[in-house]
């Protein structure tokens, strides 16, 4: 597989206002994750300019760590999230380091971070999260069935990784979450049991677009996945063994 087309841009505003929490960080447009559910690909190619397929595209916003600088001095205090339209830890951060500078603009300030990642490469920055001083970091899984995953997300890292990182990070004294959505087929209670003493807390969440995403679904053979009736059982069942370990849930639809 070849590598997606990447370009260093110059972005006007990094500190987003978001609808989830009072701001927004992308330090990147476009994700290689690829994921096929991703909302972001209903709309992140009109709005980049890009005709690449979702996951073929970056653009790396270079002088985000420096515009994010200038933007705190001036912003009312709120919670800010990483990232809301792409994976700020997707590969290129390897190459380009725009998060870790991002967070590193950060630390010892006085404003809540939300990290939310599908990769493990959120470990390298263990020593800076830490200099935050109200953090929490959080890994989406959507399943703990590894086939089902392979299938939706083309680059994010292993489930069992991403719950051996969030294992590291809650016992270095960083507040850890899941986000279970959109709600893939898989067993809940396995689920439940793996993010059992990884994890203070979990959001649950449907497939909001479903339109969008029905052919893919087709394609696969899992049109039985994209019900109401699916995602509200299976949403019961994780919550009541979630519950049962004493980790406290969110339902978001």
């Amino acid at each position: 597989m070849t590598g997606p087309v990447v370009r260093d841009i110059e972005a006007k505003s990094i500190l987003n206002a978001s609808k989830i929490y009072d701001y927004c960080v992308n330090p990147y447009t476009g994700c290689q994750v690829g994921c096929a559910y991703c909302y972001a690909a209903l709309f992140m190619r009109r709005y980049s300019g890009h005709s690449e397929p979702w996951g073929d595209f970056v653009d790396a916003k270079i002088n985000a760590p420096a515009l994010l600088a200038r933007q705190i001095l001036k912003a009312k205090r709120g919670t800010i999230w990483f990232a809301s339209v792409c994976d700020c830890y997707q590969p290129l951060e390897e190459r380009y380091s725009l998060t870790r500078r991002s967070l590193e603009v950060l630390a010892g300030r006085d404003f809540p971070v939300v990290i939310q990642t599908k990769s493990a490469r959120v470990r390298r920055d263990l020593d800076v999260i830490r200099r935050i001083p109200d953090v929490e970091v959080g890994f989406s899984i959507a399943s703990e069935d590894e086939t089902t995953i392979r299938l939706f997300e083309r680059m994010s890292s292993p489930v069992a990784e991403r719950i051996e990182v969030l294992k590291e990070f809650k016992a270095a004294g960083v507040r850890t979450f899941a986000f279970a959505g959109p709600l893939l087929p898989g067993n809940p209670e396995r689920l439940a049991e793996r993010l059992a003493g990884a994890v203070d807390h979990v959001l649950i969440d449907r497939m909001n677009y479903v339109p969008a995403v029905k052919p893919f679904y087709a394609g696969l053979g899992l049109l039985e996945a994209l019900t109401d009736s699916f995602f509200r059982s299976q949403a019961a069942r994780l919550s009541r063994a979630l519950r049962d370990r004493g980790i406290r849930v969110e339902q978001v639809f």
